[in-house]
């Protein structure tokens, strides 16, 4: 490793029960955004010619999260903290880039509207409010933060995914199976791959939240870290706002060096391998299941409906159909799952999004010196209800219309996506020994994801603004 002259013992693999957590977190951001509104609502349009779009996205954010987790793994730090040595600069644009990306309040505005519409509240906005102050409560109240959002996924998921695994049985009909089995290889109806007339900006955005999207996929390195994944079992956690005693905990961002022993090499292949399938078995499986569930639920019910179009109308049209087929009780449970949903959605992103900003101001705060502890709480907390309180004057002001907040988001996500992909890459190979670098096969499949993204990136400028 590096030339230090204090090293520890790479920890010992986990049981992979225990392991199960960190990928909960990221899938939740994916069906908040990209499943539960946006691939839906272009089902709900197209139909499901486009599952290769959803499945294609999803696979390349596997293969992004994997490069993420790798240097935490290694490094029992944070991929800012690596970057910060590197490029000292580059945290102010992560926090800027961050905030721009996630402030917009779409997730929590479409959250308030599938809660209204099922209690009959006409002024969503206002519910919007209550729910973004509620969620900064939630943060503030656990003892670890991590250990809080880690808990209320788990629940939040299994039970709203179980739940639409009911809907989708009781509605589906075969023809759905092969519409979607089509969908995977581009078949759609009267079409292949993109559909005429299709908004390449709200197709990039779905594209970009296959999963969690633009700097969200960055906190996967703080998540593992406060899991205790590899050298990440040396790290401390951010506490509760409310907990008993002091907020003002110091905590050290930079990792901690190990020699490069074949002990040690063996124990980091044990852990690469059960990481790998954590990932692929609760983020990339599961996160597909999901999606299929939600696109199949939408054009099942929603395909061929007047308004689908109109904002996040489909979800109205698919409780209603749903209501009208299986009974009304059913509609209304729909929309308080996906409420739910988009609520715990909403809570994860301000969890992450006030972790990514609060490690970079830190780093900008200690400059060179990286072990230096640094008042880690503080800076979270700020950024938390910095971003309530920008989302709470959007609401007011009424720029509350969740579609139009979610595809603006996900294009700024989507080329901060970009950014981070070519960066990360960067600091594996400058910052870890040659035998922990990613493999041959692994750089030729990053490089094609990076890619994919400038294309999609570039083709969507270039129709939108300068055809």
């Amino acid at each position: 490793m590096t030339k230090q002259n204090i090293f520890k013992p790479f920890p010992q693999p986990i049981s992979f029960k225990r392991m199960i957590g960190p990928s909960f977190i990221i899938l939740a951001f994916g069906l908040g955004s990209g499943e539960l509104i946006l691939w839906p609502y272009l089902a709900a349009n197209y139909g499901l010619g486009i599952v290769w779009a959803a499945l294609l996205g999803l696979s390349c954010q596997y293969f992004i999260n994997m490069e993420i987790e790798r240097y935490a793994l290694v490094r029992g730090e944070s991929v800012f903290v690596g970057l910060s040595r590197r490029l000292p600069l580059i945290s102010y644009w992560f926090i800027i880039s961050t905030f721009v990306g996630f402030g917009l309040p779409g997730i929590i505005a479409a959250a308030a509207q599938s809660l209204s519409l099922a209690f009959g509240i006409d002024q969503y906005r206002w519910l919007a409010v209550g729910l973004l102050i509620l969620c900064g409560l939630i943060l503030s109240s656990g003892k670890s933060v991590y250990g809080l959002m880690e808990k209320l996924t788990k629940y939040v998921i299994l039970i709203s995914v179980g739940m639409l695994l009911v809907l989708v049985f009781l509605i589906f009909r075969v023809e759905h199976a092969i519409e979607f089995a089509q969908g995977l290889i581009g078949i759609g109806p009267n079409y292949s791959f993109i559909p005429a007339g299709i908004s390449l900006a709200t197709f990039l955005a779905a594209f970009a939240y296959s999963g969690a999207g633009g700097n969200l996929n960055l906190a996967q390195s703080i998540y593992i870290k406060e899991k205790g994944y590899g050298m990440g079992a040396y790290s401390q956690k951010i506490s509760g706002l409310f907990r008993e005693g002091k907020i003002d905990d110091s905590i050290k961002l930079s990792g901690e060096n190990f020699s490069s022993t074949a002990d040690n090499m063996k124990r980091f292949n044990s852990w690469w391998k059960k990481i790998g399938l954590e990932h692929a078995l609760v983020f990339w499986f599961l996160g597909f299941i999901a999606m299929a569930l939600l696109m199949i639920l939408s054009y099942g019910s929603t395909f061929g409906a007047a308004g689908n179009a109109q904002g996040i109308a489909f979800i109205q049209n698919q409780a209603s159909h749903v209501a009208s087929v299986l009974g009304a009780p059913l509609g209304l449970g729909l929309l308080v799952i996906i409420g739910l949903l988009l609520s715990q959605t909403q809570l994860g992103i301000l969890d992450s999004t006030s972790r990514i900003m609060s490690e970079n101001a830190a780093l900008l705060q200690i400059g060179k010196d990286k072990k230096k502890p640094v008042h880690l709480s503080r800076f979270y907390y700020m950024f938390v209800w910095a971003q309530i309180a920008f989302g709470c004057l959007l609401f007011i002001f009424n720029f509350s219309e969740p579609k139009q907040l979610i595809v603006l988001g996900a294009i700024i996500n989507a080329w901060a996506m970009i950014v981070h992909i070519a960066l990360v890459f960067y600091l594996n190979h400058k910052e870890l020994a040659k035998e922990f670098r990613p493999k041959m096969w692994r750089k030729i499949v990053i490089t094609l994801v990076f890619i994919i993204f400038l294309s999609f990136g570039f083709f969507t400028l270039w129709s939108n603004f300068f055809k």
